[in-house]
């Protein structure tokens, strides 16, 4: 994909302003997008909303400095496309491919270079947010709205552009997958790697990894490198990529099939679809082995609710959905996982060190500290309290009793008082009302908990 320009990006601005104008006096501000990489439910959207239409691309990119100006709507799938024609990549790139750069900022994101580059909002040098109050404003670090805008999803307002640092990058990358049988092993294998970025005398530029059983954890460790005859693996195909981080020593991948080797499977999800199957897999067509094809067949089951009909019929207890991911403090792993084996048991478990380098009040990550993030989506049966969230409500406890925090994609439990603890509403407040008097835009609290 390539750069959109100036005149074309103040275009769909102007369009942007012109939709919010349309929108009645005191009626809610939401965007008019159905598709998104939210797992809460959400109130449907009645009325007119803002158009993003002409929002979702990059503007340009500059390899002198390092940059790229980009719009708030554009995919990583068409940023990367952008920028690794310059040998750049974002230095912070969510695993899955239609997740935006907007997105990332205002809510969460975190991969495998989050180690050593922190999480999205970390690389953004400035950008410009409509407010509920309909001005555009421009703001950097350090400004009021700039430092509350991560983890508020929407509630201070959605971004129409942001500058992002970019890095280098060579053609190929390098994987090592180093086995772990003991947790305090894998502790300390993972502060190591933080502190000196390399295992072994190798360098190390993307750590994640999974957690497969109990003792079976494992370690990927990347390495950028240069191109070589050497053959590469698809996991775009019949291989299935997770499944090779349990089987292989070493492995070498492309750029762009390292940066979304995730995403072809959903990491592990798509067997719920069967789509792990070979025979399945050889039917299923390979422009559909993406993760927002599942979140939309995960978005069909809910509205018709096939699994849970089936589940009845087999005489099964009832599902309680639990899609999270949580950071948790390094030192505390071992026991968080102990936890979640004797509480949830749902395996496998993604684990993805990360480091912020500054505080953020609204997701307040201890500066410097070693976290891992740990990712787990799947459903466990539970039985007519499904619905009250019991597992979930157990897992907030469990997180925040460790000193960890929860990220507010998915379902959330709080109640207003211990949400405002978390994730500083009183913060989120005042630059709610310094930019939204007219309280157009919904509130996190009533976005993640209330659902509306």
């Amino acid at each position: 994909m390539g750069s959109i320009g100036w005149d074309e990006h103040e275009r769909a601005v102007a369009r942007l302003r012109a939709s919010y104008d349309a929108i009645p006096a005191g009626a809610p501000v939401r965007l008019a997008k159905r598709t998104s990489n939210l797992f809460r439910p959400r109130a449907e959207p009645t009325g007119p909303g803002l158009d993003v239409t002409g929002l979702t691309g990059v503007i340009e990119v500059d390899p002198a400095t390092g940059t790229a100006e980009v719009q708030g709507m554009c995919t990583y799938e068409d940023l990367v496309s952008a920028t690794l024609a310059h040998s750049l990549v974002p230095l912070v790139v969510p695993q899955l491919r239609t997740i935006t750069l907007g997105g990332a900022v205002t809510g969460l994101g975190v991969e495998s270079t989050s180690f050593r580059s922190g999480l999205p909002h970390e690389s953004v040098l400035e950008m410009d947010v409509l407010t509920g109050a309909g001005e555009v404003v421009t703001t950097r670090p350090g400004d009021a709205l700039f430092d509350a805008f991560p983890n508020s999803y929407g509630s201070l307002g959605y971004a129409t552009r942001l500058r992002i640092g970019l890095e280098p990058v060579p053609g190929h990358v390098r994987l090592r997958h180093v086995r772990f049988d003991d947790p305090a092993r894998l502790v300390a294998a993972i502060d190591e790697i933080t502190a000196t970025r390399e295992w072994e005398g190798t360098r190390v530029d993307g750590l994640d990894g999974v957690s497969f059983e109990p003792g079976e954890h494992v370690l990927t460790l990347a390495t950028w490198t240069e191109p070589t005859d050497a053959p590469t693996s698809d996991y775009t195909g019949q291989q299935v990529y997770y499944r090779s981080v349990r089987e292989r020593g070493e492995d070498l991948l492309t750029m762009e099939d390292y940066l979304w080797r995730w995403d072809t499977d959903w990491f592990w999800c798509s067997a719920a679809f069967g789509a792990q199957h070979p025979l399945v897999r050889r039917l299923w067509p390979r422009r559909w082995r993406r993760s927002d094809v599942y979140h939309r067949l995960v978005g069909l089951d809910a509205r018709l609710g096939l699994v849970d009909r089936l589940d009845r019929r087999a005489g099964r207890p009832q599902r309680e959905r639990v899609v999270q991911d949580v950071e948790v403090p390094l030192a505390r792993l071992p026991e968080f996982l102990a936890w979640f084996d004797e509480h949830v048991g749902m395996r496998p478990v993604w684990l993805c060190p990360l480091v912020a380098h500054r505080d953020w009040p609204t997701y307040p990550l201890a500066p410097h500290r070693v976290y891992v993030n740990v990712g787990f989506w799947g459903t466990v049966h539970v039985g007519p309290d499904a619905p009250e969230g019991p597992t979930n409500r157990a897992i907030e406890e469990q997180v925040h009793a460790l000193g960890g925090h929860k990220s507010l994609y998915s379902e959330a439990f709080y109640d207003r008082a211990t949400f405002d603890r978390l994730y500083d509403g009183e913060r989120l407040g005042a630059v709610k009302s310094l930019h939204d008097p007219d309280d157009r835009l919904t509130s996190l609290y009533d976005k993640a908990v209330r659902r509306q």
